[in-house]
């Protein structure tokens, strides 16, 4: 029986993809586990892998069309197996602009198809984002000075961004004298900020959160981290950050606190097993949250590698579509930009999030055998955002201060 390939959940908040390009053609032999496609959506491009090995027998949805999450894209099958009958909706069939392409969009109409079709530039055909992008930025896409580097010069997204940087650079400076006096001019929101908007909005409305802060004492990690810097930079090439020390005093309190590990329903809090910590990286575009999984089985090596690839693989825009999903706890690194303190919004369907705010040497009191003194500390606002439904302000705390005797008492 021929294997069915549906447009997969690309994030949490994505309900849709557009079919980007095909990488193999119908009648040639795949793999399980091999490239088949390329999918996009607001916050990924990912590649997407064979479900099973066989011939591909019939694309159903062609490139730059955008369906939506469960939509069949195609069959996989044995050589000469027929392909099941999809059934077709009114207004399921979508123009993308070329003829090829519109008469394989009429012959497999599917159900869940958007309206987001391909439109001819002169130079060929390009996806709704790009076509959006281009918009928003007022650029002529069949501009000389617009190259395209995809397949057969076709535009791609990464094009039309470089394009905008460009211009940035080259457009002349204004004058001081016209810029004291400029009417408002609207911003579009482009489609990762609407994403992160909408899912921050669901967020704030399904639970009641608070906010609570604690002050820690970094003095112990930075000369941990100072000790060994320098022999992890030779053995593992990249340079150990703080971050490490803070997902493993997080896996500390969430061990110690069970609920913050959670997930309230209407049945009852769930009790998540695996502890997979979800990281905010800052994009241009907005902000995206690759998770490791199973954080409490690694080692501080082990944090930094996986930190470190997956932050420059949200940047180069080359994560998988489950490395974005099945986070149970999120932490923020706002001090990363000189913030002291901040307020984080819980990501959606987890108990909570911490805030790490800027490291930096203060004052502080400290008291040895019963005598008052001033120390210069290396210190950190810690901010933990919780759900009021599955935890109390003493819950809450217990959590905090579990992490932050982590770091105050760090031994290594």
């Amino acid at each position: 029986m021929a294997t069915e390939v549906t447009m997969p959940q690309l994030g949490e908040s994505v309900v849709e993809g557009t079919v980007s390009r095909w990488l193999i053609a119908e009648g040639e032999a795949i793999e399980e586990y091999q490239p088949l496609l390329e999918v996009e959506t607001d916050k990924v491009n990912s590649e997407i892998p064979s479900p099973s090995s066989g011939v591909l027998l019939k694309i159903l949805v062609p490139e730059g069309t955008t369906v939506m999450v469960g939509t069949p894209l195609a069959f996989i099958g044995e050589p000469g197996e027929s392909v099941p009958e999809i059934r077709r909706e009114p207004g399921a069939v979508l123009s993308t602009g070329a003829p090829e392409a519109e008469e394989a969009a009429k012959a497999a109409s599917v159900p869940g198809q958007t309206k987001g079709k391909e439109r001819p530039m002169g130079r060929g055909v390009v996806t709704p984002v790009v076509a959006k992008i281009a918009a928003e930025h007022g650029i002529d896409l069949a501009s000389a000075d617009l190259l395209g580097r995809g397949r057969g010069g076709r535009i791609t997204k990464k094009d039309v961004l470089a394009y905008v940087e460009r211009s940035k650079v080259s457009a002349p400076a204004q004058e001081s004298a016209l810029a004291r006096e400029r009417p408002a001019s609207l911003v579009p929101l482009t489609p990762m900020r609407k994403a992160i908007a909408e899912h921050m909005l669901r967020s704030v409305r399904s639970s009641p959160q608070v906010t609570t802060v604690m002050e820690a004492d970094l003095s112990r990690v930075v000369a941990h981290r100072e000790r060994l810097k320098d022999e992890f930079l030779r053995r593992e090439g990249v340079n150990l950050s703080f971050m490490p020390f803070f997902i493993q005093a997080v896996v500390e309190g969430l061990k110690t606190v069970p609920e913050v590990n959670s997930t309230f329903t209407d049945e009852g809090i769930l009790l998540h097993q695996q502890i997979n910590i979800g990281l905010a990286v800052a994009l241009e575009s907005g902000l995206i949250v690759p998770v490791i999984k199973d954080a409490d089985r690694l080692s501080l090596s082990g944090l930094q590698r996986a930190i470190t690839d997956l932050a420059a693989r949200s940047r180069s825009e080359q994560l998988k579509p489950e490395e974005v999903q099945g986070g149970t706890f999120t932490i923020t690194n706002h001090g990363v930009s000189g913030s002291l303190l901040a307020t984080p919004i819980i990501n959606r369907a987890q108990a909570g999030i911490l805030g790490v705010g800027a490291i930096q040497k203060r004052p502080v009191v400290v008291t040895v055998e019963g005598v008052d003194s001033i120390a210069i500390k290396t210190m950190c606002y810690l901010s933990f955002s919780f759900d009021h439904r599955i935890m109390d302000g003493a819950t809450a705390d217990h959590f905090l201060a579990r992490v932050v005797a982590v770091l105050n008492d760090w031994s290594g």
